[in-house]
């Protein structure tokens, strides 16, 4: 079974918008097929074969009309004669499709009869049972991809321990597979009573995940350089797993990003690090050598594992620059990475808030009703308050800013939703509430959110401008030095500004009737008769907030990376906004080792900015990467070329709309998959469903994997 087209280079891989046809059962009508399609590696299969597992897309076919969509249907005796350019004759197509290479039909003839001489040395019974043997398994793992491209379990929903595999959805579809008369499995099935045992649909999913990761490997490979992507750790059976993504432009120069799969996040926090590194090296197969990037997002629960394993791949490959990835604001990134009780109580209470309102519109409607009493004479502030309240507030750029200015609505809100005199709200809502308010009534929330509002304000337009446009992240690139300062500056005159955030959460905390004093956690271990809440929010809040914001900023954006940011200076829509000014040759140079021609690097770079420069009247320019990488003659400047495909590896660069599927499939397959249907083997089926696979291929892998496999069970 295949749901894309067996046309080389097809760019319809999926059936998103074209008929898939299978091939016929004809014989000579089946070899026109395969001749025409241009696919050798199928002129050694069966009808048979080709009509069960593979199909061609009518943009293959002449349309018996005249229009020139590809058709729905097509007739008994159609032959696919388009393959090459779409936008040719059909006649023309014909033409292409008979000229064939004799020389490579010859070849190909000889290729087959020493095949077919050898077969018939062999022993008939042999042979016969290893091609039922082939067939049985090509069902298997035909069974096994429609359940992981579905997302349906394999495994049974409530196994018990000494049952680790179920074979519950899995068997039924074997089982509806012999009803329709699949020879190979009912004859496999008649012989043994089960069809399928615990240990062979375990190696099954292994080989299904090792094909796939294959071929995402190929892709990669073929394309040259790229950058490792990491998400927060995240558990399956009961084991934290690391989830890796693959950046890279592919050859018709668009960004691509892949998921390929999981590294086992248990051992030995020392020789972690190069654990993880050599299993994506040793078998994943991935050449880390044109590895130029890494980007990891985590909480602050890992850390200090996943810096360890960022420094390890950048001192075994200097070149795998560390960089930001913009899916999280750069604000609320920072915060989360922070191993202090006080950050760590605001960024779970802001994430409670967030779940607490999208349970029900009223709940909104609540808040609203409160930030008018607590406003009660401020009719645009109210207005700007409750827009913004209903917009996902905790996740943008200014989110500790408006926490500080709705925390009183917040609390009243969630006070009277807790005290429930109406019996509107449900149990759950009335504990959630409770919850919520504990944590806004403890003045360690309170100090933490002063903090996090007074050092994150330094680089709230910062952040902005790196999730914005190509003109947006050129000029944050020129101000990372003044954020540095400014961070820096705060730094040397700590006292001074944790006197005013001391100052700024007593006076909050007086307005809410809240008493300042030292944290619960901290008063349970210490004596603390003497020690001031002032001096402990300075040493264990206000500078580790502030030192390792400083810290952090400083390695994300190195100069190195900005320079590399800097060269979005090529950007048509760029230059035509700098155009008194040529782009700086020097950030270019970051990237010298990657260009065809450094020699030629000044002259081309000039020729470049004189193109774009001089914009004609009505004339719109490219304002994104993945915009002016689809200029036609991009082709002809190929150090500009080379520097721009460097680019589009950089994580911090955001993925245009389309090409971040593969995130998107993972979040959506972490969220809406239950815990105990989760497998990190199938996850990377199900993620990376638009990538192609060959059966016949996973079935000789799995065959040359374990040949020794009893074939009778």
């Amino acid at each position: 079974m295949q749901n894309r087209c067996a046309a080389p280079n097809c760019t319809s891989a999926k059936p998103d918008f074209y008929s898939l046809f299978r091939f016929p059962l004809n014989a000579e009508r089946c070899k026109t097929w395969v001749e025409n399609c241009q696919r050798e590696d199928l002129a050694d299969k069966s009808p048979e074969q080709l009509f069960r597992y593979y199909r061609l897309c009518g943009k293959h076919f002449e349309s018996s009309n005249d229009s020139s969509d590809p058709p729905t249907t097509i007739k008994d005796d159609a032959v696919p004669t388009i393959f090459d350019d779409p936008n040719k004759s059909p006649n023309e197509a014909t033409k292409r499709g008979k000229e064939t290479d004799e020389d490579a039909k010859s070849k190909e003839r000889k290729k087959i009869k020493t095949c077919q001489a050898e077969a018939n040395t062999e022993d008939p019974k042999a042979s016969s049972e290893e091609d039922k043997h082939k067939e049985y398994l090509r069902s298997l793992f035909e069974a096994l991809i429609l359940l992981g491209e579905q997302n349906i379990p394999v495994t049974k929903p409530n196994r018990h321990q000494g049952d680790p595999v179920g074979l519950s959805n899995f068997e039924a579809l074997l089982q509806y597979r012999m009803s329709c008369a699949d020879e190979a499995m009912k004859t496999t099935y008649d012989a043994n009573t089960e069809c399928c045992s615990s240990l062979q649909l375990s190696r099954l999913i292994d080989v299904c995940e090792r094909c796939i990761r294959s071929q995402v490997m190929e892709d990669v490979k073929q394309n040259g350089f790229f950058s490792i992507i990491t998400e927060d750790l995240v558990r399956i059976s009961e084991e934290w797993f690391l989830p890796v993504f693959l950046r890279y432009v592919d050859q018709c120069n668009h960004q691509r990003e892949r998921f390929v799969g999981f590294l086992s996040f248990e051992g030995d926090a020392d020789v972690l690090p190069g654990k993880l590194l050599s299993e994506m090296v040793n078998e994943w197969g991935l050449n880390m050598e044109h590895c130029r990037g890494q980007s990891h997002s985590c909480s602050w629960r890992h850390f200090t594992q996943i810096k360890a394993f960022a420094a390890k791949v950048m001192e075994t490959y200097p070149l795998a620059v560390f960089a930001f990835r913009p899916t999280r604001a750069l604000n609320i990134s920072l915060a989360s990475g922070m191993a202090l009780s006080g950050v760590q109580l605001v960024m779970c209470t802001l994430k409670k808030i967030e779940s607490f309102f999208n349970q029900s519109t009223s709940l909104c409607l609540e808040l609203e009703h409160a930030i008018s009493i607590i406003y009660p004479d401020k009719e645009e502030k109210v207005q700007e308050l409750k827009e913004t309240c209903c917009s996902g507030w905790t996740g943008r750029h200014d989110a500790f800013e408006v926490a500080v200015e709705v925390l009183e609505a917040l609390l009243l809100c969630v006070d009277s939703v807790h005290d429930n005199e109406d019996l509107r709200w449900s149990d759950k809502i009335t504990y959630d509430a409770l919850e919520i308010s504990k944590a806004l009534s403890d003045f360690e929330f309170i100090m933490a959110l002063v903090v996090l509002k007074n050092t994150m304000t330094l680089l709230r337009a910062f952040g902005r401008n790196l999730q914005g446009e190509a003109t947006d992240i050129f000029f944050a690139a020129g101000s990372t030095k003044a954020v540095l300062h400014s961070l820096k500056e705060v730094s040397d005159n700590i006292d001074v500004y944790h006197e005013f955030w001391t100052e700024e959460a007593v006076n909050i905390a007086a307005s809410m009737e809240i008493s300042v004093e030292l944290p619960r956690s901290f008063l349970r271990k210490h004596q603390s008769d003497f020690l001031q809440p002032e001096t402990y929010y300075k040493e264990h809040l206000s500078v580790p907030v502030v030192n390792h914001t400083l810290k952090e900023v400083g390695e994300l954006f190195t100069d190195d990376h900005m320079k590399s940011l800097r060269c979005l200076s090529l950007i048509p829509s760029v230059i035509e906004q700098n155009k008194a000014t040529q782009p700086d040759e020097e950030n270019m140079l970051v990237f010298k080792n990657d260009i065809p021609n450094a020699g030629s690097l000044t002259a081309e770079l000039h020729c470049w900015w004189v193109k774009w420069s001089k914009k004609g009247a009505g004339e719109t320019l490219p304002s994104s990467l993945h915009e002016t990488l689809q200029q036609a003659d991009v082709k002809f400047f190929p150090n500009m070329l080379a520097v721009l495909k460097r680019l589009g590896v950089l994580s911090t660069l955001a993925l245009e709309s389309g090409s971040d599927v593969a995130y998107k499939h993972f979040k959506a397959y972490m969220e809406n998959t239950p815990d105990a249907a989760k497998s990190k083997s199938l996850a990377l089926l199900k993620i990376n469903n638009d990538v192609g696979y060959d059966l016949d291929s996973m079935v000789d892998v799995y065959m040359k994997t374990y040949p020794g496999e009893d074939r009778s069970s």
